[in-house]
């Protein structure tokens, strides 16, 4: 969602409350784009902090529906997004120094705050649980469902020259 903030910037001292709807029903991550299952407005508090300058702050609750990378059931997972922006109107862009830089404009795209926020607290591995025992590697059994009759010993490649030695008969 697009915000006009024009009013906001020109009024010094003046602080806004808002909430504003989160509009994606999915969110792409990648090659993927997963569900929303669930999502609260994001609060947002706008602040003027000088002439032609005004600070963003924001927070929401997302849930998205990710899969587990050791069994591939659905998890849900709980993002908590909290961003604090500098906006500065484009006339007063050229006193603010390259360490506040924030957005330059008239408008904020909360959509894209939020998004840049998911992005950046994208987990590294998602699991359903922390033991999850994942899929067996022969038959794709779900191990946390029970343990599987197949063969898993991988004989160590360094030893194979030594095998095939033996397997052809040849004496040591």
């Amino acid at each position: 969602m697009i915000l006009n903030i024009t009013e906001l910037l020109m009024t010094e001292g003046k602080t806004e409350q808002r909430e504003v709807l989160f509009s994606p029903d999915a969110i792409q991550y990648g090659a993927h784009s997963y569900s929303v299952t669930g999502k609260s407005p994001v609060s947002l508090t706008i602040t003027n902090i000088g002439k032609g300058r005004a600070r963003v702050t924001g927070r929401m609750e997302l849930t998205v529906r990710l899969c587990c990378d050791r069994c591939l059931k659905d998890v849900p997972y709980t993002f908590l997004p909290e961003f604090s922006e500098t906006v500065t109107a484009p006339e007063s862009a050229a006193a603010v120094s390259e360490e506040e830089e924030g957005i330059t404009g008239y408008e904020i795209d909360v959509d894209g705050l939020v998004y840049n926020e998911i992005w950046v607290n994208w987990p590294m591995k998602i699991l359903c649980r922390p033991d999850c025992r994942g899929l067996c590697s022969v038959c794709g059994r779900d191990l946390n469902e029970g343990a599987c009759e197949c063969d898993t010993f991988v004989p160590d490649p360094r030893l194979a020259a030594i095998k095939d030695i033996f397997n052809a008969g040849k004496e040591v």
